[in-house]
């Protein structure tokens, strides 16, 4: 039996497929002999999506990232004096 060349699958249709498998409506072995596809990568494609179903809403549930305000005003502050400093420089050296 001669091997099949490797096929390289888009997204999409890794997504399609997935999709299908999660509803339930056929079997494992229906979808892969309907996608052409080996019922064992259907399943790693099916696990994967289900993996990173939680990503899509967890990403809107994260926190903005806190600010140190502290760190912010002492920054602010050695730029001002940096900034006078520089200024002061400059009109003494016309």
């Amino acid at each position: 039996m001669a091997r099949r060349p490797r096929r390289n699958h888009s997204p999409a249709f890794k997504a399609k497929v997935a999709v299908a498998a999660i509803k339930g409506e056929k079997t494992m072995i229906e979808l892969a002999q309907e996608f052409d596809v080996h019922p064992n990568q259907i399943k790693q494609w099916r696990d994967q999506l289900l993996e990173g179903a939680t990503g899509v809403f967890g990403e809107a549930l994260k926190a903005e990232p806190t600010i140190d305000v502290k760190t912010l005003h002492a920054k602010i502050g050695e730029l001002t004096l940096e900034n006078d400093f520089l200024s002061g420089a400059r009109r003494t050296a016309r």
